[in-house]
């Protein structure tokens, strides 16, 4: 009798630890459901709109396309922004803006968590398409529907200004690949030379809106 008591107490015991244990997993990796979206002002876009943003991202394998055919291959680089990439981008986010395009912001907080951005500037044979330049959110906060909430939200500033399609000159890694055709991507139709020559081995999308 004293024993299965013992054994009961040793059970319940073990069940507490593992439920602490769980709790403390979910505290470090699983994200507080605080984010926040708007659309950002000019005065929000100063120089050091990005200091505190993450942009790491390391590749292993990348998709690369030939005669409108996707493959994979192995590419192993790092892309990282350093403050004066940082503050570059910053002043296009605010160009953008004085343009008349849209620029979102993610937020935990106080903290920019993710971003992106609508150019208002139509291009393709029937002026359907506009351009989706940066989408990217912060390496910590990576894996938790940012980038898809964001995606959704300049689906819909993209549609206020008229446009039929998004194109993107999108990052050919793998991970960033699986995004986009998650969100139901395609190859782009027409391609646009202009956003092609900046990086030739970004692969070239559109999204119907």
């Amino acid at each position: 009798m004293k024993s299965n008591i013992l054994f009961k107490v040793f059970l319940l015991i073990q069940l507490i630890l593992l439920y602490l244990r769980l709790n403390e997993v979910k505290g470090l990796f699983t994200l507080p459901n605080n984010i926040t979206y708007r659309k950002l002002k000019v005065e929000d876009l100063n120089d050091d709109f990005l200091a505190r943003f993450k942009r790491y991202q390391v590749t292993n394998k990348v998709l690369a396309n030939r005669e409108n055919s996707l493959y994979e291959k192995e590419d192993y680089f790092i892309d990282d922004w350093d403050n004066a990439k940082k503050v570059n981008i910053a002043r296009e986010m605010r160009n953008c803006v004085l343009t008349g395009g849209a620029v979102i912001g993610a937020f935990r907080e106080e903290e920019l968590v993710g971003f992106a951005n609508i150019n208002n500037n139509h291009f393709g044979k029937t002026l359907d398409y506009v351009e989706l330049p940066y989408i990217h959110v912060s390496k910590n906060y990576r894996g938790y529907n940012v980038g898809k909430s964001l995606f959704y939200l300049c689906c819909e500033s993209a549609k206020k200004l008229g446009a039929r399609k998004l194109y993107i000159g999108a990052h050919p890694s793998i991970e960033t690949q699986s995004f986009y055709k998650a969100m139901g991507c395609t190859l782009a139709k027409e391609i646009n030379e202009e956003i092609y020559n900046r990086e030739p081995l970004d692969i070239q999308l559109e999204y119907v809106l």
